[in-house]
């Protein structure tokens, strides 16, 4: 195991946990990524080798068939993943984030319906905020859900809906103007509508399209698409939480938990890039010796690796954070801002290292250097992270008198 990134205060359950997940990312995902990710495929066996180990339903309580760990667990899980392969975070962090959202916001019914199958891998969640004008902005929404006695009709197009085919449950936010009087505050007439759907892609139910994957510059394999509804019925019973108007603060809980799920992306996949980059520089010979040698490279390895640490210690703080109770807005905006820029800098420099090399296909280098922009955007980009802390910070020394 590495001397970085190390966590204190783990429980033997939660060892045992990482190592398992940890061996199965070197032995099952690091070999075959970058040939999946070249070929833009989804990395189905991966999948289910993560639903014999349980880790779809690793933060879903004993009750509903789940592990009931908590969000550092999964933190520190999603880190060795993305270490292996980014996408594959990917793929189960929007059904956890749908999973929170339940768990913390559901109805009894709704619960009982949908988390045991989720935490055996037999219901797959995303979730659905953006629009094609609009990503940051969520009160620009335009996505309407009317409703017509016992249903509600959802029209709308939404964007960068990850896990759009494989998907089984989207949790869908919309503008619900029922109850909410004409200037009503927008984020105050939201509304999160849980749409089940067949996986796959065109028409996977009357009123719901999903459009073939949008092609992208990396996080390829998992699928990232649009979402159309004309005239979508589903029961009012699928109302989140049972009660219209409180859309937008489940959302902006689930995406905390996002948050702190893109820092440990980060920290991932800054390991893998300053694994990949001091192997290379005890390899790589220049001037009758290992490159690792030269000051020049050993000050960019020590860069490198204390961005590791710092992001990796910020993420931990800001899982366990959430994980007490409190109020970690602030925290898990810091870690996603650090992680994702030192992220793309530990990337740059490793990418660096490897000189010519770094620019070819051949080596692992030249994927990561394409996966870590993703992370400067998802969950909010870094000026809204800077937003988020700014106003926070002022809210905690607001001066007195």
């Amino acid at each position: 195991m590495s001397r970085l990134a190390r966590t204190a205060g783990l429980t033997d359950v939660q060892e045992e946990i990482l190592s398992t997940v940890r061996d199965f990312v070197d032995k099952e995902i690091i070999p075959v990524a970058t040939s999946l990710e070249h070929r833009d495929e989804y990395p189905t066996e991966i999948v289910e080798g993560l639903k014999e180990l349980g880790l779809f339903g690793l933060m879903i309580p004993e009750e509903y068939g789940g592990l009931g760990e908590s969000l550092l667990t999964y933190a520190l899980c999603v880190e060795e993943i993305a270490r292996g392969w980014m996408s594959v975070s990917g793929i189960i962090n929007t059904h956890f984030i749908v999973a929170y959202m339940l768990k913390q916001h559901g109805t009894q019914e709704q619960k009982d319906t949908f988390l045991p199958r989720m935490a055996l891998g037999e219901v797959r969640g995303a979730f659905s905020m953006s629009e094609p004008g609009l990503g940051s902005d969520v009160s620009a929404i335009t996505s309407k859900g009317v409703r017509e006695g016992d249903e509600y009709v959802l029209d709308g197009q939404k964007m960068w809906l990850t896990n759009g085919g494989t998907s089984t449950l989207v949790a869908v936010l919309c503008r619900s103007d029922e109850g909410h009087p004409e200037g009503t505050a927008p984020h105050k007439s939201m509304t999160t509508f849980l749409v089940e759907k067949e996986a796959g892609f065109g028409e996977v139910r009357p009123g719901l399209t999903i459009p073939g994957k949008i092609d992208k510059m990396g996080y390829k394999g998992v699928d990232t698409t649009e979402l159309i509804m004309d005239g979508l019925r589903i029961p009012a019973n699928r109302v989140l939480g049972g009660t219209t108007g409180r859309g937008f603060y489940q959302m902006m809980d689930g995406v905390e938990v996002g948050r702190v799920n893109v820092a440990a992306r980060g920290c991932g996949v800054a390991q893998r890039a300053f694994e990949l980059g001091v192997s290379y520089a005890q390899q790589r010979q220049t001037f009758g010796k290992p490159i690792a040698q030269h000051q020049a490279i050993q000050f960019k390895l020590a860069e490198m690796a204390t961005k590791v640490e710092a992001a990796h210690a910020m993420m931990v703080n800001a899982a366990r954070k959430k994980d007490s109770g409190e109020r970690n807005d602030l925290e898990a905006g810091m870690a996603k801002y650090l992680a994702s820029e030192y992220c793309k800098e530990v990337v740059e420099d490793a990418f660096r290292i490897h000189g010519g090399y770094g620019f070819s296909k051949e080596y692992e280098i030249e994927r990561l250097y394409r996966e870590a922009p993703m992370l400067l955007i998802g969950e909010g980009t870094a000026e809204i992270q800077k937003m988020i802390i700014g106003r926070r910070l002022l809210e905690e020394y607001r001066l007195q008198g």
